[in-house]
């Protein structure tokens, strides 16, 4: 069970490194080319939720994210019990709220880096960081898991 609340911990660790990282050696607004013009590093901040909807509104981020970081430990302790798909996308779910929970709560903005361009249908992605990628692999793991145990209740039904 430790395993996966290391996983989260390794996650917090690794986004609050990169945000680090950027903070330290990118100026607000400055892009470094990866794979120009499809990816890159682009220095930039959010005080909002993503494509940066509730600006400003950081006591409902507090409210919130302490409600969901709550949610998470109690699902992992009484709901994924076995369930180790689940375990690990709860872990990985944590880990992504508590990295941009600390940048909230320390810095008063979330620092997002993270710039894709998306050229097939001509989309510039919002930019994000490392925290925001495990909150969308944690969610897809959830949901992964769903399925799969909803197959499973089906047949164990036949």
């Amino acid at each position: 069970m430790w395993i996966y609340y290391g996983i989260a911990l390794l996650l917090v660790l690794v986004d609050q490194w990169t945000k680090w990282l950027v903070v330290q050696n990118m100026e607000l607004g400055e892009r470094i080319a990866l794979a120009d013009p499809y990816l890159g590093l682009l220095s930039h901040r959010n005080r909002g939720a993503a494509w940066g909807m509730l600006e400003g509104q950081m006591w409902i981020f507090y409210i919130v994210t302490t409600l969901v970081i709550i949610g998470i430990i109690y699902y992992f302790h009484t709901q994924a019990k076995g369930q180790p798909l689940f375990q690990l996308g709860l872990m990985v779910l944590l880990g992504g709220a508590i990295g941009n929970f600390i940048d909230r709560l320390f810095r008063g903005e979330v620092v997002d880096f993270v710039d894709v361009w998306i050229p097939v249908i001509n989309y510039d992605f919002p930019i994000f960081n490392v925290a925001d990628a495990a909150l969308t692999v944690g969610v897809v793991l959830i949901f992964l898991f769903i399925l799969w145990d909803e197959r499973k209740q089906k047949k164990v039904k036949k």
